[in-house]
Parts: structure tokens; sequence; C-alpha cells
């Protein structure tokens, strides 16, 4: 999955600046988190909004997330109506310049394997940066397409997982939430001991490969206005990805 604009031909020379750039702006951020800043916040907002977009594109993840990040709240960009948000709390100025170091971070990654391949004349539609395969959950829980809703709750709250994938023999056919399931239950009023998942389950399944990067997630998330997205190696579903993931990758949370 492709995102912002294309790098076609780029000279050695010219990645070498940006990698510079955004290098510098690292070393000016560092100056933030440790209290020795000599210019402003927004200053430095505006100057890294204008590297991104002049690098990136505007219409580049990157930038939208580098937005976001200005709240502490990467994730946000995510948020889906009726949703409830997820993670934690926790010191919102801290948060906000560590989300935008891995932006930062993700995009000086990028830049360095491009460059890589340029040199070495291969091409890769792939993006570079952090990983799905490093902050997904490999753990996959399931149920029947057949049960119930209340079933359903009750190995959510069970597992204490958000999401189930829905399976119909050995295939899985899509995916229901404890959002879905509170909205069912409550807003339209279903019986939860009789109606079975396969009638409000969420398909087809959304997904993406596990060597996709974390910035392919936050897009995808996005544009299926979901928060938690399969992960998979040549088709098999290997693990699952949420927004709480996506936020502890710019949260810096291991």
């Amino acid at each position: 999955m492709a995102t912002g604009k294309n790098f076609p031909q780029t000279s050695l020379a010219t990645f070498d600046h940006d990698i510079t750039q955004f290098r510098q702006q690292l070393a000016i951020l560092k100056t933030f988190l440790m209290g020795s800043a000599t210019t402003s916040i927004e200053e430095f907002d505006l100057s890294t909004e204008e590297l991104i977009s002049s690098v990136f594109g505007r219409s580049s993840a990157n930038l939208e997330i580098y937005e976001y990040a200005q709240l502490g709240d990467a994730g946000g960009l995510v948020n889906v109506t009726g949703e409830a948000s997820e993670g934690a709390n926790i010191d919102e100025n801290r948060e906000s310049l560590r989300q935008r170091q891995r932006v930062l971070e993700s995009c000086t990654s990028d830049l360095e394997t491009r460059r890589a391949q340029a040199a070495s004349g291969k091409k890769s539609k792939k993006i570079s940066g952090p990983k799905v395969a490093d902050f997904m959950s490999s753990t996959v829980r399931s149920v029947s397409q057949d049960a119930t809703l209340k079933v359903a709750a009750q190995l959510l709250q069970e597992w204490k997982i958000g999401s189930l994938l829905v399976e119909a023999g050995d295939e899985t056919v899509g995916s229901i939430t404890e959002t879905e399931l509170t909205r069912e239950v409550i807003a339209n009023g279903v019986d939860a001991n009789t109606t079975t998942v396969k009638t409000c389950m969420r398909e087809p399944i959304v997904s993406l490969e596990s060597s996709d990067s974390v910035v392919d997630v936050v897009q995808l998330m996005k544009e299926k206005a979901t928060r938690h997205v399969c992960v998979t190696e040549s088709g098999k579903i290997v693990g699952l990805i949420s927004v709480s993931d996506v936020l502890r990758y710019y949260s810096g949370v291991k």
C-alpha cells in the first residue's frame, strides 16, 4: 500500500539532503524533550510540516499523522464515530513530543530505505519504517458465525479484547467488535440471547500484510472506518493490530 508521493529517479544527493534535514529536526526536537529548546514549538511544527509536505507531498499520511501528534493523540485520526476511544492518558505535553519524534523517525527511516533501494537499483512498493509485524498481536481469537451475540460478548469479556474474527467452518468470513455488539443490543434493541453473530458481523475482513508499515495501518483504518485490522502473510491470518497498538508505537511504548 503506497502513501504520499512517488520518488521517481530521485538522486542520491537529494535523498541525502532530505535525510539530513529530518535528522536536524529530530535533533531540535530532542531539545524540547530535554527542556533546552531555543525556539518555540509553534515555529518548530511549522517548519516540520513544510519539510514533510515538500518531501512526501501534502496528501502524505505522514503529514496527517504529524498534525495529530501535535495534539498528543496520533491515533485520533482513526477515530470512528460510535467507537470508544482506546489508549491511556499520560503526560500530554511529553506524549505529544514523543509522538512527533516517532513520526520524524518514521520519515527518516522511509527515506533511508528508499535511498538504499535507489543506490542498489532495486525497486520496491513497500514503505519502510516500523512494520505491522512489530506491533501486532499474534493471538487471534474467533467465534462461530452461528454463535449468539451473548456468547460473543462473553468471549470478549473473558479474553479482555475488543474484537473477534467470525468463522464459518474453517473459513474466516468477517469480524465483530465490542462496539458493534453494544450498538446492536442497546441501540437497535436486538435480543442477544437469540440473535446470531452473522446477522451483524462486519464483512469482508479488513487486512494488510505483516510487512506493511504502521503508516499503512493508519491510512487503512481511516479509509475503512475501523479500529481493528487483520494481519496476513501470504494470505493467511497471523495476527491482529488495533488502534491501541498504533498508539503504542507513536507513544514509544514497547
